[in-house]
């Protein structure tokens, strides 16, 4: 069964999540700006959520995680939960 660990940032507005992305491109610490921005409880931990299977996020965070490249910082992904910044850490097949 495929597995990932990821992070993310989580915050309310596309904009807002653009311009993290922007930072983080020119050099910014993702970790930093999780804990920053992040409105998810993990963004105290740099944005790590661990290691999880398929069908355990919501489907749109699901299908970045599973289906993209690793070790790049992909979004704004638009969930229920507002937008994300998403780094696939690592995944197995």
């Amino acid at each position: 069964m495929a597995k990932a660990a990821a992070r993310h940032i989580l915050v309310r507005t596309q904009k807002e999540c653009e311009d993290i992305k922007k930072q983080i491109e020119a050099g910014a610490d993702f970790a930093v700006m999780a804990q920053k921005h992040s409105q998810c409880p993990s963004g105290k931990q740099g944005g790590t959520l661990g290691t999880f299977s398929r069908g355990q996020m919501v489907k749109e965070f699901d299908q970045v995680v599973f289906r993209d490249a690793v070790g790049v910082v992909h979004g704004p992904v638009k969930t229920q939960f507002g937008f994300h910044l998403i780094e696939i850490t690592s995944r197995t097949e």
